[in-house]
């Protein structure tokens, strides 16, 4: 069994699953005890990768959209808004209007959980694999006149028009 573990160590080195390695050998026991299936190990295994490979690409599409601190429709206190249709909002989180290209304006008063839902809606896309980048409105004028200015516009235009939802929030006068 020795060389037959070593050989699964070595090919999980191989392959780049330093998560299913470093549960083999829990995994390992539990299959001698009887305690699970060599189906049931494999299944394990591929996933205790999976799910860290995933946490690791949601981790990094978050940084990169810019959608920290992370904002959840779960975390948000609809008593404090009472005014909001609740299951409107929860069907934005379904994410259909962005296959249908529409756009999202989230209007109110300064301090009334716009930000909030706008950025759970970034984090709800961005964990069913939709590209997604936040720029406050400020931050994107100055980045397209940046870009005006040395000749890069429609590249920059480009670049916002690539990701599945764009986020401008506007902190206004």
């Amino acid at each position: 069994m020795s060389s037959l573990s070593d050989r699964i160590r070595h090919s999980l080195v191989g392959l780049r699953m330093p998560r299913a390695l470093k549960v083999l050998d829990h995994t390992l026991k539990q299959l001698e005890q009887g305690e699970m299936t060599a189906i049931e190990a494999i299944d394990g295994l591929l996933n205790e990768e999976f799910s860290c490979r995933e946490n690791r690409r949601v981790g990094m599409a978050l940084t990169t959209s810019r959608l920290t601190p992370v904002k959840t429709q779960e975390s948000f206190d609809f008593s404090f808004q009472p005014a909001l249709d609740r299951d409107r909002i929860m069907a934005l989180a379904e994410l259909k209007f962005i296959v249908r290209a529409e756009v999202i304006h989230f209007l109110g008063s300064p301090g009334t959980g716009k930000s909030h839902l706008a950025t759970a809606l970034g984090v709800a896309a961005v964990k069913a694999g939709k590209s997604v980048y936040r720029a406050p409105l400020a931050d994107l004028i100055e980045a397209l006149a940046k870009a005006e200015r040395e000749g890069r516009l429609a590249e920059k235009i480009r670049f916002y028009a690539r990701v599945s939802l764009l986020i401008v929030p506007f902190h206004g006068l």
